[in-house]
């Protein structure tokens, strides 16, 4: 079973204005390399060759930068023409055909080391597997979960305590979970306040039915970038694990390569 990864970088973001007036928030530099060029080497150095980047605000900016990297594959973009109007619930529709059953799906502004990943990779067994931390207090903003051990049962920024961690924003889908995934997307995408939802409300309802666990990374550092007092914690972040990922060989062809249709 091989792997694949997406990438939602669709967003502009622009809680991080002024960085992000004229580029989206994935090409945000951090520590001298942008965010989506720290995800797709930590990805790179778990052996992971197939990627489709989800693209929106400024998508000639993200293929040009991937196009720069020299990285050892070719990168898929997947333009999301409803970036604007829809929350990443949207993204991961357009991404729909690349969530199979091995996938990685993660958000465009979280930094995470090549051993965050491999964690992953290692310990994941549900069908549907959402990393989490924990941390003594818990604002409006965190993607708070509530676990029962190892299983998710509930996911979502207003959940009441008790909260036993926030999300990443960094899942794996195995065997049967993309497919799970996939059609409970298409069902709620049926219902027109569904463009206003994060994708991980559909994590929220599958984990009702007992499909979504937990895997913990008490330990490991990661970063979420939404707001620039998020900066000095992310350099520090990436100054801790950039040592570890690879420069892979330049390819002779052009990186970036866009879909044929999501």
């Amino acid at each position: 079973m091989t792997t694949n990864a997406v990438i939602l970088s669709a967003g502009r973001g622009k809680r991080l204005s002024p960085l992000t007036d004229n580029k989206p928030k994935c090409l945000v530099e951090i520590g001298g390399r942008t965010i989506l060029e720290w995800q797709l080497r930590a990805i790179a150095a778990n052996g992971i060759d197939r990627v489709a980047i989800v693209t929106g605000f400024e998508t000639e900016q993200v293929e040009r930068a991937v196009d720069r990297m020299g990285l050892s594959f070719v990168p898929e973009i997947v333009f999301n023409p409803f970036h604007a109007v829809a929350d990443n619930i949207g993204s991961c529709w357009e991404a729909r055909e690349h969530i199979g059953s091995d996938t990685v799906l993660m958000n465009g502004d979280t930094l995470f080391g090549a051993d965050v990943l491999a964690r992953l990779l290692r310990e994941a067994s549900a069908p549907i597997s959402v990393t989490a931390d924990a941390k003594a207090h818990y604002d409006a903003d965190d993607m708070k979960i509530r676990a029962d051990g190892h299983r998710l049962t509930a996911i979502g920024k207003t959940l009441d305590l008790p909260i036993d961690g926030e999300s990443i924003g960094l899942l794996r889908f195995i065997g049967t979970g993309g497919a799970l995934f996939r059609t409970a997307m298409r069902d709620a995408l049926q219902r027109p306040e569904a463009l206003k939802r994060w994708y991980l409300s559909i994590i929220d309802a599958l984990a009702r039915d007992g499909h979504v666990g937990v895997v913990r990374l008490q330990g490991e550092v990661w970063a979420e970038v939404d707001f620039p007092t998020d900066l000095t914690h992310a350099e520090a972040a990436v100054a801790s694990f950039g040592s570890k990922l690879p420069t892979p060989e330049p390819t002779s062809e052009p990186t970036a390569r866009a879909a044929s249709g999501a």
